[in-house]
């Protein structure tokens, strides 16, 4: 019996090397790694960028009005009719299939000298709203982060955990077999031995089930990486390290300068802001100038004067043009854009004050957490204390199998809570980043 002991302990030892080498042997996916892959492949990135590319294109000099326009018109025309001709001394003419056939071709130029300034703050205004675009990719690619982090870390603590049960189902696998040795010697009953049963069950039972959340987890995590297959075979890091240099003081200052949900906000009030000074604009007279080169042919029937002609020539001209009312369409739209940029000055406010108490409830949850988590640290050294002393005990006979399992279970809700404080305490840190602007600015 000693002897199968022996012999079962030395399995288990090579399982678990066994066990540790293919874990070893599995891929790490680094955070860095999985950002790259997120700003490569996700598809709300792609699209963000695609826009980006939209409102660059926008503020191309050809989208500009201030390059001149120039045309060119070509037409031919045939005309075959009978004409029946009554002359001045009486006599008439009848002629059939009378032909008459003409040409033109022309190059037509425009060029507007003046029109208020109206292409200027146009064209300021695309500026502005392709900085916006950049805004609005950034708030995207901010929003993927946090996603992915979620997902990330939720992979990480979901794989600690599952540690911590593979531990316990361990534990309990030895258990189990102690009792039955006990009870062939006749030092226990069979009631320790189903005890042992059930809680091996449990254990079995739980540590399916997070494997397949860690599996559930990781095909999230490729959705957001957009990957092109369906792996689950890798690991991710599971090293938390906290920024020691945050205080809320700095925070606060980066967020009301840096935060992008703000920052939109200006963009959109600067471009109103100049969609004001463009509609000012219309009030004024536009200077064109314009210019044409010309060429025209026709050939008459015999009844014409001339039997056919060709005209060339340049025509050019400047106009003026001087919209003096328009029935207060003008003075309206005018207003109407003052309103809208007094409610965008009301909603900067009203999100800055919003910032500010986010960012403090943040900042008091981050630090609570870090809080939770050094009393959680000192809890599992405890547990492992007491769980390692219950054991000794439990050896030699003088602590049940039930007692034995409280300080198991104990142990591990003590692991569980560590690893939860751990993952919630940076997750927060992640949004204490977002919200100061500064999350795409730090390497993880």
């Amino acid at each position: 019996m000693v002897q199968k002991t022996k012999k079962m302990k030395t399995i288990f030892k090579i399982l678990i090397v066994l066990l540790t080498l293919q874990l070893n042997a599995q891929q790490v996916l680094t955070k860095k790694q999985a950002l790259e892959f997120a700003l490569e492949n996700n598809y709300g990135i792609k699209l963000a960028n695609n826009n980006i590319k939209i409102a660059k294109n926008n503020t191309s000099i050809y989208n500009s009005r201030k390059l001149p326009t120039a045309s060119f018109n070509a037409g031919a025309n045939y005309n075959n009719s009978n004409l029946d001709i009554d002359n001045q001394d009486g006599t008439s003419q009848k002629i059939n299939g009378a032909e008459t056939k003409t040409y033109n071709a022309a190059v037509n130029v425009n060029y507007i000298l003046y029109d208020g300034l109206g292409r200027k703050y146009n064209y300021q205004q695309l500026k502005q709203t392709y900085n916006l675009s950049e805004l609005q990719a950034k708030e995207t690619i901010e929003n993927t982060y946090l996603q992915l982090f979620n997902v990330y870390y939720q992979i990480a603590r979901l794989t600690e955990n599952t540690v911590n049960l593979s531990e316990a189902l361990s534990i309990t696998k030895q258990r189990l077999l102690r009792a039955k040795y006990k009870y062939e010697y006749g030092q226990a009953n069979k009631l320790e031995i189903l005890n042992a049963e059930v809680d091996i069950n449990n254990d079995s039972i739980n540590l399916i089930n997070a494997n397949q959340q860690v599996k559930n987890a990781k095909r999230d995590l490729n959705l957001i990486l957009n990957t092109k297959n369906n792996n689950l075979d890798y690991k991710v890091d599971t090293n938390i390290d906290f920024n020691d240099l945050l205080n809320y003081k700095d925070l606060l200052q980066k967020a009301k300068e840096n935060n992008t949900i703000i920052k939109q906000t200006e963009q959109n009030i600067a471009i109103s802001e100049l969609n004001l000074k463009i509609n000012k604009a219309s009030l004024l007279p536009t200077i064109g100038l314009s210019s044409s080169y010309g060429w025209n042919k026709s050939d008459n029937p015999s009844t014409s004067f001339q039997a056919g002609s060709v005209i060339t020539g340049l025509n050019a001209g400047i106009n003026l043009s001087w919209n003096i009312f328009d029935g207060g369409n003008t003075k309206t739209r005018i207003n109407n854009t003052k309103i809208v940029i007094e409610n965008q000055q009301i909603v900067k406010q009203q999100q800055t004050d919003n910032l500010e108490t986010t960012l403090h409830n943040t900042w008091d949850a981050y630090k609570n957490q870090l809080y939770i988590l050094k009393a959680q640290e000192q809890n599992v050294g405890t547990a492992e204390n007491n769980f390692e002393r219950t054991q000794e005990r439990f050896k030699i006979g003088q602590v049940s199998s039930v007692e034995f399992r409280q300080a198991q279970i104990n142990l591990l809700n003590s692991k569980t809570a560590v690893n939860n404080a751990k993952y919630d305490a940076k997750l927060i840190e992640i949004q204490l980043l977002q919200l100061s602007g500064q999350l795409l600015d730090v390497e993880f």
